[in-house]
């Protein structure tokens, strides 16, 4: 494969399209990229599109399936992810004599490096024309020595306790004196159900609320691979 062939074509807000050809710069441009394809909504369309308030970005991020809010569901719960692009841009390389062009569902800028995420239905991965578009992918990725990722249907539970918990990621909706009581006291083997007891003062459904946005922070933890419920037992994260 011809590296100095590899562009990621960078949409702007403004519409405006960079090219670039230098890893370390591109790194710096998709954080402040636009999507490259533009979202339509219409009567009847098979895909269920639209945006998603990231508490990583604070601000909104697009998708264009369940599929793909699914895995921006995992990426903002991610606490190594610190950055969330959608559609960041056209890659175009040469692969085997040929020109080929894709743009990437996600950019993660993580703890680990830029992460690139394709999102696909597990059924559709043996498509033989879906399988060569997400090999030359991960080559040209490798060549950037960026992490590539195919990302398919998540644990059925672990999916909705997120998507629940997501309900209370936002942390201007939390009195910060309940939380910091909270982070005060020995939760460690404590049933969510009970937290409230650990707080007489406290009205019980703003102790639960607070307790479900620590676990989104991921300040507390429990298991996530069995349904959330009351008696669901509470670990400390440090």
């Amino acid at each position: 494969m011809d590296s100095a062939a590899i562009t990621l074509s960078i949409r702007r807000i403004d519409g405006a399209v960079d090219e670039v050809r230098d890893r370390s710069s591109a790194l710096l441009d998709l954080r402040s990229a636009a999507p490259w394809r533009t979202f339509r909504w219409h009567l009847g369309q098979r895909h269920y599109a639209g945006t998603y308030w990231s508490a990583t970005t604070k601000s909104h991020v697009l998708y264009e399936s369940r599929l793909e809010l699914a895995r921006l569901l995992f990426a903002d719960f991610d606490p190594s992810v610190h950055g969330i692009v959608a559609q960041p841009f056209l890659l175009t390389a040469v692969v085997d004599g040929r020109v080929r062009k894709h743009v990437p569902d996600y950019f993660l800028d993580t703890e680990r490096g830029p992460v690139v995420v394709d999102v696909k239905p597990r059924r559709r991965l043996a498509d033989p024309e879906v399988a060569s578009t997400f090999t030359w992918t991960r080559q040209v990725l490798t060549e950037l020595q960026w992490h590539y990722e195919v990302w398919s249907e998540p644990p059925a539970v672990e999916l909705e306790n997120i998507r629940f918990l997501a309900g209370f990621r936002r942390e201007r909706l939390f009195a910060p004196d309940l939380l910091d009581e909270l982070r005060g006291i020995d939760l460690e083997g404590v049933p969510i159900g009970t937290t409230a007891v650990r707080l007489p003062e406290r009205a019980e459904p703003c102790v639960r609320a607070a307790v479900h946005h620590l676990l989104w922070r991921r300040e507390l933890a429990t298991d996530l691979t069995d349904r959330l419920r009351p008696s669901s037992v509470l670990r400390r994260t440090a």
